[in-house]
């Protein structure tokens, strides 16, 4: 049994999305940003950083792993899936969850701060982080063009860019022009262990909404990015 220390986010579903597609039982325990509650000492113990996701491997003596990439390589590794196990082929699957940790993550979550959760509308730092995460689309337009997944077979690549691109929208991110991106989003989201992932702990809301539950969730994210 995994233990996933989670909340509603994109590195969030990394860990999910990875359980689910690996059918490796796991127990949710959310963790509320809002609140703070990735700064107790209790979570701290787990990951001195305070973020989420962060698994406990009970099946390995209580193994703990944070940092969203090193969940995937983990769960990659010791189930034998999602990641080749020969040097090329790890490598390219390494290449592509490195292009995910360091340039669309970084640059989106940046563009979610500044679009959605600061309450002062600073523009040229919309849009630079909204630019950048479109330029970042577009190298993963030309890589979509040569292949059909990532980094030649579906792998946790696809998992981890897919949690983040997926929500363009909430990034105010244009995927107009680009068919491959669209065509391999599309493909993502009707793979049923996806569609389960993105549910865990709870369905965030919609972009395209300006209700209740939207607007208490960027409350919340206003809260988490300064703490």
């Amino acid at each position: 049994m995994i233990d996933l220390y989670t909340a509603s986010t994109p590195n969030g579903w990394k860990a999910s999305v990875a359980l689910e597609e690996l059918s490796l039982p796991y127990a949710v325990h959310a963790v509320d940003l809002g609140r703070g509650e990735q700064k107790a000492e209790s979570f701290l113990r787990l990951n001195p950083n305070g973020r989420i996701p962060v698994i406990v491997d009970r099946s390995e003596g209580d193994f703990t792993v944070f940092e969203s990439g090193a969940i995937l390589v983990y769960l990659a590794e010791k189930t034998g899936r999602l990641m080749p196990t020969d040097a090329k082929g790890r490598s390219l699957v390494m290449q592509w969850l490195m292009f995910q940790m360091g340039g669309i993550g970084p640059m989106m979550g940046q563009a979610n701060v500044f679009f959605r959760y600061f309450p002062e509308k600073i523009e040229p730092a919309i849009q630079r982080y909204q630019n950048e995460s479109r330029r970042l689309f577009e190298v993963l337009e030309r890589r979509l063009g040569e292949s059909e997944w990532l980094a030649g077979d579906y792998s946790i690549a696809d998992i981890a860019h897919w949690c983040w691109v997926r929500t363009y929208r909430w990034s105010g991110v244009s995927i107009e022009g680009l068919p491959q991106l669209r065509r391999w989003l599309d493909a993502m989201r009707a793979r049923p262990a996806c569609q389960r992932g993105i549910a865990v702990p709870a369905k965030a809301p919609d972009a395209l909404k300006d209700d209740e539950a939207t607007q208490a969730f960027v409350e919340r994210a206003r809260q988490s990015v300064q703490r």
